[in-house]
This record gives structure tokens, sequence and C-alpha cells, in this order.
């Protein structure tokens, strides 16, 4: 594991403002922050700019419904022990910090039933020990084992451990997350699945079709039941598959269903992510899957799941035995609305929103998302890069605490 500079995170109590062109409208505001929430968001004369010097931008905090690890720590390492996945959940959550995505879903994939209570023992423990964590973590997108067997949809989930849904098996999980348990991805053409998704919704989990190989009436029988978002929508599928009907038609159909896309110019081509933000009228919410090599150094790396890997600097991670393979993703949230950006022509709004309002709703959150008086004081300031779009981090707010300023990374 690479060792990475601890974050200081400081308290702030007092009033404080902050500056700039809010996202959402271009307007140039300043924004009140009392404690954890904004104040007031306040209209006022836009400061003078030297020619060179570029627009600030204010936004909510990115929020990420699913990632897997990040900056070298993963949550689903299966040689690890309770007290080495309590560190990797608290020293990510400050890596994540650092990139702009401000509240999370931290993703338990398919594993055995000992290896996912510890991993979700982890999380609770560290919350629970770790204000910073507990202020982050949503909740946890329990991602398996109730998914398809069948190659291609199965996706890096291990097939010995793929199983029909057990809801006495998931209460034992809830129980050791403490209750954290808040999606489930899973696939509805498993048996038990349908009876599941309606038990999960009945206590208020996200429920997610993904990892599928489901024909269209059961796509239709899930969202019957509650199913509300489809997992990554476009992978974990087959390489080839019928032109009409399929799995990925059925939930692009579907009005109750959002998609979450990853949109990191290597999962999907930018004709997809068109056609599906179209297909559902901009209905769509953008996540990074990232895996625990994501913002690593270029190069090869030896994984416990894959084997072999390659990173490339374009943030491509891909199989070193057959590099036409993705071996998972490995950018940032915020990495992922710069390219949705590039590659879609959206404009910064759009791309913006589908990784904070979107999410928030979805998942429940009415204080996050938004700039708004009241709403929690997640905040992000930054620049355009005008060569290349890329977002430039100036500071990260997190509940009325700066937790990462560009200006004192660079004394």
């Amino acid at each position: 594991m690479n060792t990475i500079k601890k974050e200081v995170f400081t308290i702030e109590t007092n009033p404080r403002e902050i500056y700039g062109s809010l996202v959402s409208t271009g307007e140039y505001v300043c924004v009140s922050i009392v404690g954890e929430r904004i104040f007031s968001v306040t209209p006022t004369e836009k400061q003078k700019r030297a020619d060179n010097e570029r627009e600030v931008w204010i936004c909510p905090g990115l929020i990420d419904l699913q990632i897997n690890g990040f900056a070298g720590y993963d949550l689903n390492r299966a040689d690890a022990d309770l007290e080495e996945r309590v560190e990797a959940i608290r020293q990510m959550t400050r890596e994540v910090l650092r990139t702009g995505t401000t509240s999370f879903c931290p993703t338990i994939i398919t594993a055995g039933f000992e290896q996912i209570h510890s991993s979700l023992t982890a999380i609770r423990l560290a919350c629970s020990r770790d204000p910073i964590v507990d202020s982050c973590v949503l909740g946890v997108h329990l991602e398996g084992p109730y998914l398809s067997d069948q190659d291609g949809p199965r996706g890096a989930h291990p097939r010995e451990h793929i199983k029909d849904p057990d809801w006495e098996e998931f209460t034992a999980w809830q129980e050791a997350s403490g209750g954290r348990i808040r999606m489930v991805t899973l696939a509805p053409e498993r048996t038990g699945a349908v009876e599941m998704i309606r038990r999960l919704v009945q206590e208020g989990i996200l429920v997610c079709i993904g990892h599928t190989a489901a024909s269209h009436d059961e796509i239709i029988a899930a969202a019957d039941a509650g199913a509300r978002m489809s997992t990554h929508l476009g992978n974990g599928a087959h390489a080839q598959l019928p032109r009409h009907p399929n799995y990925i038609w059925s939930q692009l159909s579907d009005d109750r269903l959002t998609p979450g896309i990853i949109s990191d110019g290597h999962h999907l081509h930018p004709s997809v992510m068109k056609v599906m933000a179209r297909a559902k009228n901009n209905q769509i919410v953008l996540v990074s899957d990232a895996v625990h090599l994501a913002h690593m150094k270029p190069g090869i790396y030896k994984t416990h799941v894959g084997g072999e890997v390659e990173l490339l600097p374009s943030g491509r991670l891909q199989m070193v035995a057959d590099p036409l393979l993705l071996a998972g993703a490995a950018v940032s949230l915020a990495d992922c609305v710069q390219t949705y950006m590039r590659l879609t022509s959206a404009s910064l709004h759009e791309a913006i929103r589908l990784a904070t309002i979107m999410p928030a709703r979805l998942i429940g959150e009415p204080l996050l998302g938004q700039v708004r008086p009241n709403g929690m004081a997640d905040l992000l300031t930054f620049t355009l890069n005008p060569e290349d779009g890329r977002i430039d981090m100036l500071a990260v707010t997190k509940r009325g605490q700066t937790v990462y300023s560009a200006a004192q990374e660079n004394l």
C-alpha cells in the first residue's frame, strides 16, 4: 500500500464567506457559512479580475454512489484484517475528499459471508471512531452477491460466491454495518429476487438492477417491486446482445429506473452516454466505480482479483494479458464530470447536476446536492483549465470545515 501524507482537518465555528460564480446559475454570489450549514447565498458585485485570471466557480460537493477504493486503499481486500479495513476507509475518505467528493457510498462487492461481514463491520467502526468518515459516508452500497453467474453480466465478481437472495444473510450484514446499508445491487432474475426487492424497499433501501441477464419482463417486475436505479448501465453485460429486446433497452425504457453511468471515457462510448442521457431526459447519475488503483501513478500493478493490470496516464486500467479488457475504473468522480462534459458537449451545470443533486435526490438526502440556505455546507470552489476543460480544485469544504486548500497545499 502506498504511503500518503495524512491531512490535518481543522474545525471552523465562526461565520465565513465564500465568493464565486454559482455553477447552477452563473450568478456571482457570496455564500455565508455558519457552523455546518449554509446561512445565506447573496448576489453581490463581481470582483474585477486580471485578464489572465480564471473564473472561480462554486458548486455543491460531489456525491459518489459507487466507490470501491481509492489512492491505494481497497475496501474489498481479501487478506486484510479488521483494523486494516478500518484504516483503509479512514485514509480513503481523506483522499477522496481532496478530489471534491464530499459524500459517498463505500461499495462492498461479492465475496464470502465472513469477508463481507468484516468489511461492513470495519465501515461501522470507522464511522463511530472518526467524525470525518461518519460525515462523508452516506451509507453502504452492497453490490452482490445476488447477481448473475453468467460470464459478461457477472463482471469481475467471483462465481463461487454468487447466489440467490437470502434475507437472513442480508439481515446479519445489515446488523454488522450498524444499519448503514442503503443501496443494494442485485439481478432480478435470481430466485426470490422480486420478494427481496420488496422487503428491501420496505426498509428504505435503494434497490438497483445490475450485473443482470434478466428478460424484459423480469426487469419490469423488479421496477414494479420498487427497484429505482440501474447500476453502471451498459457495463457488467454480455459483449453481444439481441437487437431487441435486451436488458439495456428495457432499463432505458422504464422511466422509474435512473441509470448510473461510469463516464471515465473508457467504460462507455460517447455515443452511448449521449443516448442514455437523452433517453432518460438527463435523469442519470454519474458514478466513479473507482477501484483502489484510482489516482495512483501510471504503471503495472498486481491485484488480488485480476492479476497483473496496467494503469495508463489517461486513467484507463486494463489487463496486461489482454489490454482490450478493462480491469476496473481508476479516476475520481470529478474526473468523470469533466470527461462527461468533453465527450458529450454537456454544459458545466448539466454535468455537475448529475454528480450532485441527482444522486442526492435518488438516495434521499435533501440537505445535500444544492447551494442554498440551510443546506449542508458541502462546497467546492474551482476553476476550469481553458486548454483542456480540466477541473482545478481550489478548496473543498465539508460541513463548514475546509478539508482541502490548494493554496495551503502549494506552500
